[in-house]
């Protein structure tokens, strides 16, 4: 396995909008629409989720410190609990992230179809374009991480210009006509159950909190970088998506809301005037794309860590002559292809559900053994002991259950099922790379 040349490629600033970039994607572009039956139940489910995100963030935060490994949930999970534990976690969250994707990549080319009607009404251009952007952003990140990082900045800049906008928007807006524009608050209408299946909604917006810790070798000083871009990222996107959704919820009359495939469109047009329902369908598309490099380069590197540490083909355990794991993901990308293709026959409903179950329980499962990992390794005093982390780390472990339970009998089974698949797996892994050099060991691939 070659080092890199050109050193570590993401400072804080890539870091930062790893962070993000991977939270920020297309559906929170939706996301009021869906909340609008909730009314003011939703912000106190955001504020629910945001505080359960935060808890999460400090944790991987003070474990990304202790051991600035690349992995992120696999590398805590294996030093807590060994490696048939860190395979199945690393497992099911790979497999989430590269499910995920598809929903991602399939949200993103339907955004473009508003300024482009032909690809909905052409049955191959959807698929096609979505394997196109697909291959594309997977070839960035094969050029390297720094590509990635740069492309990733630069989208994460331009996807917060309509979010700042709305801000703007709504501030002048309340500036001169008072908070009778917003939605009235009566105490008979909030409810624990309406606040719990809000912020169950809200939970997928804000998965990817522990982007930055995935990718460690490739940061520069990571015992101080990841921590502090995970907190930041993670604190900016919470308090962005509670004031900007909060105000479109509770500014639109909730009979439009409820109805609208452009909630943000219909909310400028209304407070700011014009036609901008082609302009947000741009600014969403571009959103999901710069949100897909970022997932795109975790889900390589995952796979690449995993096969480093013998698990996975060692042939996956190459790099180029950047430091760049080209056949992780590539083979990464060839299992999202997969996934994309058999299941772009299913309505368009159907598949984003099916994913959105098998990404969202997969990532819990991952913070849930974190958060144990945490208490774990504390317990050993391989990690500073410290109350607050151990609180944070407990109120994280019940959040993650509590969100597992709330997503549904279904997908905690799907969440259960990738789980326990990973046991055979690792071990039909196990029986195939004996024998094999270690990767340290292997000449460099020259990919």
């Amino acid at each position: 396995m070659t080092e890199p040349a050109s050193g570590k490629a993401l400072g804080f600033w890539m870091c930062a909008a790893l962070v993000v970039g991977n939270m920020v994607g297309s559906g929170v572009f939706l996301l009021p629409a869906s909340l609008a039956p909730f009314g003011w139940n939703a912000v106190f489910g955001w504020l629910l989720t945001i505080g359960g995100a935060f808890a999460l963030a400090f944790v991987f935060a003070r474990l990304a410190r202790a051991l600035p490994q690349a992995g992120g949930p696999y590398a805590y999970t294996q030093a807590a609990f060994g490696p048939v534990v860190g395979f199945a976690v690393a497992w099911s969250y790979w497999l989430s992230v590269v499910v995920g994707n598809a929903a991602i990549a399939t949200g993103s080319v339907s955004y473009l179809s508003v300024l482009f009607p032909i690809i909905g009404k052409v049955h191959s251009l959807p698929p096609l374009l979505t394997l196109a952007a697909i291959w594309s952003l997977t070839l960035l990140n094969c050029w390297g991480a720094k590509a990635a990082g740069t492309f990733q900045t630069l989208t994460t800049a331009i996807k917060l210009l309509p979010l700042g906008a709305v801000l703007i928007v709504a501030g002048v807006a309340l500036a001169h006509a008072g908070p009778s524009l917003l939605l009235p608050l009566r105490a008979s209408d909030i409810h624990f159950g309406s606040i719990s299946a809000a912020a169950t909604l809200t939970l997928w917006a804000l998965l990817g909190l522990e982007s930055a810790t995935v990718p460690a070798d490739q940061v520069k000083d990571p015992a101080r970088t990841i921590p502090r871009a995970t907190l930041a990222g993670t604190s900016f996107t919470g308090l962005l998506y509670l004031v900007v959704c909060s105000a479109v919820l509770l500014m639109l009359p909730a009979a439009q809301l409820r109805n609208s495939p452009a909630p943000f469109a219909d909310f400028l047009e209304r407070y700011w005037g014009g036609h901008t329902g082609s302009v947000l369908a741009l600014f969403a598309a571009m959103s999901g794309f710069g949100a897909l490099i970022g997932w795109v380069l975790l889900q390589g590197e995952l796979a690449y860590v995993i096969a480093v540490r013998g698990v996975f083909p060692r042939w996956l355990a190459h790099t180029s002559s950047n430091g760049t794991p080209v056949r992780a993901h590539l083979m990464s990308s060839g299992v999202l292809t997969l996934t994309v293709a058999t299941n772009f026959n299913r309505s368009m409903i159907d598949l984003f559900t099916f994913i959105i179950l098998l990404a969202t329980t997969g990532c819990l499962f991952a913070y849930l053994f974190t958060a144990l990992a945490a208490l774990k390794l504390q317990s050993r005093r391989q990690l500073e002991k410290s109350p607050l982390l151990t609180v944070l780390a407990i109120v994280s472990a019940v959040y993650s259950v509590w969100a597992i339970w709330g997503a549904g009998r279904d997908a905690a089974l799907w969440g259960l099922a990738a789980f326990l698949i990973a046991l055979p797996i690792y071990a039909a892994m196990l029986w195939s790379n004996r024998g094999a050099p270690s990767p340290s060991t292997q000449p460099a691939s020259g990919d």
